[in-house]
This record gives structure tokens, C-alpha cells and sequence, in this order.
């Protein structure tokens, strides 16, 4: 990409919010470093933080330099954009432990070589031995208290109330452009439109106390047409950290994702190309019920987060669990891993019928003690009842009224059965 297409791409992905006046004409002049600031509240991110990690990503494919900024010195006070009541004040060795696991996740984005190398910086390293008199007087005394009021980060809280340390984070925000602007060259800063007075601030003390303009540019918040907040699921945030959101509930997210929001979601966190995405716009529109954007997101997001062999895992489970025509027999190893853990799971001792003609026959499982040990039914008696209703399923198969048993021959990976009682209710077996 020629550098002059970092704010078109932008645009035509729906990412583009506001920029200041000149930020065009910066970006078509030549090369130029950037940052995004992420706040190091959590020893991950989560999936609220990929609008602007992709504005990063995206920066870096117009062949401009991306600097991810870890808050471990700002992280210390918290950011009042966007909140109610002020955060609580977090320990100093947690945050250093938050901005390592953060560092790691970034890496899985950006390109750290090449002429384009991105690189990353802690503003800890230039925060946290600031001495406040000669703070106050070399930054405090560019930023009038009526300016600083005007700040919707501020204005907004003034009624609820806000404290001297939140009320001072806009100078620290601003400082950390001042200070990546005479280390590492940094003109521009991107983020969130929730950002754009921290931004600006930031511009404003550059221009001030160097005599040289840059830049901002923000990208919208992401909103999901039904009303709820994005990034939440039942469980809560969901975390790019698979110890924190498992790589199939992470998958599960996005293929949930509502038809309304399927399009709109490609363009955000997906590098596929314009027309790419305009099919699934067409294939939305013609047989949503195939739910093909939706797949095609899921496995981008998740494989670019989690990769390739854990994307394909939680796409087979996926289908195996929500698709009646998938065949379970065909399950990985991994893949009946993820399904202990996420469906109902027990292992059960083999019983044996020596009337069997062979050994290897002769080893069976009680189809009445899967229904009852995995809680698919209340006791022995409704379990029967729904076998001669037909309602029972084994590995793909549906059992026969009298079929109390099923040969060990029929085991997935020699031990294990994916039972089904009704269309909905599933578990999973292990023959011990």
C-alpha cells in the first residue's frame, strides 16, 4: 500500500471517526510513527481492544511505523473517559505484570522488523520518575483550567464529581506525546473517539512546547444493533487471553454475531478485501439463515488471535454441537478435549456381555447410565422413555426403542460417545 491509503482504508471499513487538520496531508508526505495507548487494567486485552490494534495494523500496512504505548505509568491513575466514578487505584507491581501480558498480545498483530518495524514503550519509563514542581511548571502551565473543563472526559463527570488525580490524567496523557514525539519521532496518535480530547490535548502541548504540528486520528466505539454492549458475552468481557476466554467461546462470540452487525464486524477486525467482504454482504442478504459471514469471521478473529489449529478445533466442535448433519465420528483428539470442558462430561466403567462372540465385542456401554450420569434425564425410567421415543442419539446415530447398549467398536477415538437426548441436549462420555 502507498502510505496515502492508511486514512482510506479507514474509511471504507467504516473505521474512520475524526482526524485533525493536516493529518492527510502528513500521512502523503512520507513515513511517519504513530501511537495507540492501551490501558494495562487487566493482564489482558479484550475484544473491545481491536478496534484500535487494527488501526495500528492497518497504519503499518501503509508502510508507516506503528508504536504501541503500554500505560504501565498512566494505568496507575486510570483513565475517567468514559466512566461514571473513578476507577480504584491499582497496585504498581500488578500493573507491571498487566503491561507484560499485553506486550505479549500485541506482538501477535504487529510486525516487529522491516522498514516498517513496529515497536513498543511503557510510559512507566518517563512517568513514574516525573517530580511534580517541575512537572507543573514545564506542562501544567500549557493547559488553562476553562480548556481543560471543556474536555467531555471532564464535563461529563462534573456533576457525579471527579477527583484531582483523574481530573490530571489529561496531562499525563498529554505529556506521553510530548515525550514519544522527542524519543522515538512519533507525529500522530490514534484511538477511540472517547480519546479525542486526550488527543487533541496531546497535539496541543507538542505544537506549544516544540513549535511542531501533529496529529490525531480516532475510530469510532464500536455499538452492536441490539442495544447491548459489544464485547460482553454471558460470562462476561471476552478476553483475548485463552486461559481467561477459552479459544471456542472466543470463536462462539463471533458467530453469534447478529445478522445486522456480521458486515459491519468483517470490515472492523478483518483484513479481507473489500470485495471479499461485499459477497458475504450478498450472501447475508440472500440466505442469512447459512450463517456463512458469521463462520468466515469467527475462524479470521479466532485464528489471528489463537491460530490456525485452535481456529479449525473450535469450528469442528462448533458444528459438531449446533450442526445435525456433522458427522462427531470425524472429531480430533483437540477437539474432544475442548468438548470435556465445555459440555457436560463423565467417564463411565465398560460393562461386558460374554455371550459376545469376540472380546472386542463383548465391551459395551449402558446407554441408561450415559443418560442418567450425565444428567441428560432424572433417572433409569425416563431414560428408557425417551429411547422409545426415538430421542436418543450416539455418536450420530439414533438408537433403537430396546438399544440399552452400544458396542465399544462404536466409540470416537476408541473411548468416547457424544450422546444427544432431543435436539439440544448433549454430552459427552469417555469408556473407562
Amino acid at each position: 500500500m502507498h502510505p496515502k491509503s492508511f486514512l482510506d482504508e479507514l474509511a471504507w471499513r467504516g473505521l474512520l471517526n475524526q482526524y485533525t487538520e493536516g493529518a492527510s496531508e502528513a500521512l502523503k508526505a512520507g513515513q511517519i510513527s504513530a501511537y495507540c495507548g492501551f490501558d494495562p487494567t487487566a493482564d489482558s486485552l479484550h475484544v473491545g481492544s481491536l478496534v484500535p490494534i487494527m488501526g495500528l495494523v492497518h497504519l503499518q500496512r501503509a508502510g508507516h511505523r506503528p508504536v504501541a504505548l503500554v500505560g504501565g505509568g498512566t494505568g496507575l491513575i486510570g483513565d475517567p473517559s468514559g466512566r461514571s466514578a473513578e476507577r480504584p487505584l491499582a497496585d504498581i507491581g500488578v500493573i507491571e505484570a498487566n503491561a507484560m501480558g499485553i506486550h505479549r498480545q500485541l506482538e501477535r498483530f504487529l510486525d516487529f522488523s522491516g522498514p516498517s518495524a513496529a515497536s513498543m514503550r511503557n510510559n512507566a519509563d518517563w512517568l513514574v520518575p516525573l517530580q511534580a514542581v517541575p512537572f507543573l511548571r514545564d506542562v501544567g502551565k500549557h493547559f488553562g483550567i476553562n480548556y481543560m473543563l471543556a474536555k467531555e472526559s471532564v464535563k461529563a463527570r462534573l456533576d457525579e464529581g471527579i477527583t484531582f488525580t483523574e481530573f490530571a490524567y489529561m496531562l499525563l496523557q498529554a505529556y506521553d506525546f510530548l515525550e514519544l514525539y522527542r524519543r522515538h519521532g512519533v507525529t500522530m496518535q490514534i484511538g477511540g473517539s472517547d480519546q479525542w480530547g486526550n488527543i487533541t490535548a496531546g497535539s496541543d502541548l507538542v505544537r506549544r512546547t516544540t513549535g511542531v504540528s501533529v496529529h490525531g486520528v480516532t475510530m469510532p466505539l464500536v455499538t452492536k444493533n441490539d442495544g447491548t454492549k459489544f464485547g460482553k458475552s454471558e460470562a462476561g468481557n471476552v478476553w483475548l487471553d485463552p486461559a481467561r476466554t477459552t479459544p471456542y467461546k472466543f470463536y462462539q462470540f463471533w458467530i453469534n454475531a447478529d445478522d445486522r452487525d456480521a458486515s459491519k464486524y468483517l470490515r472492523f477486525f478483518t483484513l479481507m478485501e473489500r470485495e471479499e467482504i461485499e459477497s458475504f454482504d450478498r450472501l447475508l442478504a440472500e440466505k442469512p439463515e447459512a450463517r456463512e459471514a458469521q463462520a468466515a469471521l469467527a475462524f479470521d478473529v479466532t485464528s489471528r488471535i489463537h491460530g490456525d489449529e485452535a481456529a479449525r478445533t473450535a469450528r469442528d466442535v462448533s458444528r459438531t454441537l449446533f450442526d445435525r448433519k456433522a458427522d462427531p465420528r470425524t472429531l480430533s483428539p483437540a477437539a474432544l478435549r475442548v468438548l470435556c470442558e465445555e459440555i457436560p462430561f463423565r467417564r463411565l466403567a465398560a460393562v461386558r456381555d460374554v455371550s459376545l462372540e469376540t472380546a472386542e465385542q463383548s465391551v459395551q456401554a449402558s446407554v441408561l447410565d450415559m443418560l442418567v450420569e450425565t444428567s441428560l434425564v432424572k433417572s433409569k425410567g425416563e431414560a428408557r422413555r425417551q429411547l422409545q421415543q426415538g430421542a436418543v442419539t450416539i455418536n450420530g446415530r439414533r438408537l433403537g426403542a430396546e438399544e440399552q447398549f452400544v458396542g465399544a467398536t462404536e466409540a470416537i477415538a476408541g473411548s468416547y460417545f457424544l450422546i444427544r437426548k432431543g435436539s439440544r441436549d448433549i454430552a459427552l462420555v469417555e469408556l473407562a
